[in-house]
């Protein structure tokens, strides 16, 4: 495990911001840590990166203990908090070579991993300019090339693409991606949860300082509801007459929302129950606007578990 945590709990005078959390995230691949705010996230990353040291429980961070041995976490972990943490004064180039040589690479050695950092993050052409000029996708790129100087092991991501653009949001799924591919672990808190679902091989979901759930994306997805066939019938008259061809398909009664025109039904069989319902309303000669199979979202499972939207 690149990360292990039994018992972490972590608290601010009167306030409980972790009650026992327990993590297990094996090396190369990404846990998405999901919770409403003020759950613990940020306190369970801070916690693990050594910026806070926990009341009680062990954590393990590249084998490493993060109070016994926390310059050997450190050594090993990037972590990229909710900001950019860039010198806007410094052009891009300057703040990376900057910080090798914060970590004794040695001058030319810094500027060599300087270069290859812009290049691998498509800054190559910025990297001489201030990162004030930077837009805020570039700027998450270059503090993400930042927490990669040291060539890390365990990555944590707080929130990364916090108020980027739908395109500069993909670019950097497409980094944090590769970075795996690398063998990088990662550990992500994110508000997104397409984000979560996107990059995230198991989810953890905290809420009050405790786990609370626990799994892969369409393990926690199947644990709230099956999938559902929604038709979207083109003539309203005719919603009575596909009703009444879909409760051949299933035992139990078809959803109808007749303002829409939209019957739903569950699906338990996949495409056998999908080709039955098709063939069923061709014989009712139900004319359907829209046929498509629905799965649970993330969204569905926090509102579920939380009884809180993301």
């Amino acid at each position: 495990m690149a990360i292990q945590a039994e018992g972490l709990c972590k608290g601010y005078g009167r306030t409980q911001a972790l009650r026992g959390v327990d993590l297990a995230v094996p090396a190369g691949t990404v846990l998405g840590l999901l919770g409403p705010n003020g759950a613990g996230k940020t306190t369970t990353v801070r916690t693990l990166a050594t910026l806070l040291v926990p009341d009680g429980g062990r954590a393990e961070v590249a084998g490493y203990d993060v109070v016994r041995q926390p310059r050997e976490v450190r050594r090993r972990i990037g972590l990229a908090g909710q900001y950019a943490a860039v010198d806007e004064l410094l052009t891009g180039r300057e703040n990376l070579v900057l910080i090798g040589t914060l970590l004794h690479l040695g001058r030319r050695a810094a500027r060599v991993r300087a270069a290859e950092l812009l290049e691998r993050f498509d800054l190559t052409g910025a990297g001489d300019r201030p990162a004030r000029t930077y837009s805020g996708g570039m700027r998450r790129r270059l503090d993400l090339a930042a927490c990669l100087v040291a060539r890390p092991s365990v990555l944590f991501l707080d929130e990364p693409t916090t108020g980027l653009d739908p395109v500069s949001r993909m670019a950097l799924w497409s980094a944090v991606r590769e970075l795996v591919s690398d063998g990088v672990t990662v550990l992500l808190t994110t508000q997104y949860l397409e984000e979560a679902d996107y990059l995230a091989d198991r989810i953890v979901v905290v809420d009050a300082g405790r786990v609370i759930a626990d799994g892969t994306p369409n393990e926690l997805k199947r644990k709230v509801g099956e999938e559902r066939l929604e038709i979207v019938v083109t003539h309203p008259e005719r919603v009575a007459a596909a009703v009444s061809a879909l409760r051949r398909v299933t035992a139990v009664e078809p959803t109808v929302d007749r303002d829409k025109g939209v019957v739903s039904i569950a699906v338990a069989d996949g495409m056998d129950d999908i080709a039955t319902a098709a063939a069923a309303l061709r014989r009712e000669n139900v004319e359907v606007a829209d046929f498509a199979l629905r799965r649970p979202t993330l969204d569905d499972v926090f509102v579920s578990l939380t009884g809180r939207s993301a």
